[in-house]
């Protein structure tokens, strides 16, 4: 039988669910998660345990693919004409990015994969054209 804990006045009998790990790398993680949003002011974390990521909070958009579409765009000028982002959202991203280059770059590398290699990692989707 699990652990008895007192939530709330109720009595949990079952045993907890935690994320694959200990208990202390579940906080561990939880801990840079906290000082991360404490660095950089208007960023969350979203996604399961395994594959958690940044994301700006009022673009709906996760930081790296901000910074993908900051690549993409031919300045940043016409990124802002051309989208909801905002300027500040801009400059959060790619603060974050010079502080975590290999976390957004790796992220920004498994999106840009030819669709083979999507194919071949995930082989029930579909790819829409533009």
């Amino acid at each position: 039988m699990g652990r008895v804990r007192e939530l709330g006045g109720s009595r949990r009998t079952e045993p907890r669910v935690w994320a694959p790990g200990s208990k202390s790398a579940v906080v561990e993680a939880l801990t840079e998660e906290a000082v991360r949003t404490r660095r950089f002011p208007g960023i969350a974390f979203r996604g399961d345990d395994a594959s958690r990521r940044p994301w700006i909070i009022g673009a709906g958009l996760d930081i790296w693919e901000v910074c993908q579409m900051i690549e993409d765009y031919e300045s940043s000028e016409s990124l802002l004409e051309e989208t909801h982002l905002s300027a500040a959202q801009l400059r959060l991203a790619e603060a974050y990015r010079r502080s975590y280059p290999t976390e957004i770059e790796q992220a920004i590398t498994d999106n840009r994969r030819p669709p083979e290699e999507h194919l071949a990692l995930y082989p029930f989707i579909e790819f829409v054209e533009d």
